[in-house]
């Protein structure tokens, strides 16, 4: 398996032969986006992360604080089980788990998807780290990442995708999160983050390993 950027540029461009029309669409909103400095209001290297409480897919609600007392949490942000490039991005996480707990540090990926028997029965919730369901989205703005969906790609959704993001949400058919990761200490303040408008690329997971090193 090559580095998640290979990975993704390879998606990318299998994208751009399939459908050239729809990925010159994203590149422009991606620009429009960038111009307009969509992600500026993400919480800042140094600032104290917002606590939450949110479901996982078996229903039972997590805390941010009750993770926090066992080590440092790296919490990303994902689109849903139904973004490919979420897929890539967590499968590349997983196979980088076991790093990751070696540092003492605990995964969490965070979604709008609604936690019911779908959710448990998806790819996703089979993989080793804690799955989260932010349905309203109100974490992902707490953490200055919700984005407000262009209507282009909401179209482009519905209509060639065949998703229904408001029944996938239970109701949150418009808000998405913007991929990004965080790095927390165990004290809860924001040591390492990576955000990015572009739900087209992401971090490396060796990245996240070595801000996690670098807190020792």
């Amino acid at each position: 398996m090559g580095k998640l950027k290979e990975q993704t540029d390879a998606k990318i461009e299998a994208g751009r032969k399939a459908n050239p029309d729809f990925m010159k669409g994203v590149d422009e909103i991606i620009i429009k986006a960038k111009a307009f400095q969509q992600g500026k209001n993400a919480i800042k290297i140094g600032a104290k992360a917002p606590i939450f409480e949110l479901p996982n897919p078996q229903g039972k609600t997590i805390s941010l604080t009750s993770l926090l007392n066992k080590g440092p949490v790296v919490i990303t942000f994902y689109r849903g089980s139904w973004c490919p490039y979420c897929n890539l991005q967590l499968r590349a996480l997983q196979a980088k788990l076991g790093d990751i707990h070696e540092l003492g540090a605990t995964l969490v990926a965070i979604s709008p998807e609604v936690p019911d028997e779908s959710m448990t029965e998806n790819e996703i919730s089979k993989m080793e780290f804690i799955v989260l369901s932010d349905q309203d989205a109100k974490v992902a703005s707490k953490y200055g990442v919700a984005w407000e969906v262009p209507e282009f790609l909401i179209e482009h959704m519905r209509e060639d995708r065949k998703l229904d993001l408001e029944k996938i949400n239970n109701g949150n058919g418009t808000i998405l999160p913007i991929p990004a990761t965080f790095v927390l200490g165990s004290d809860g303040v924001v040591k390492w983050s990576y955000v990015n408008i572009d739900y087209r690329t992401r971090s490396e997971p060796d990245e996240i390993i070595e801000a996690l090193k670098n807190l020792s």
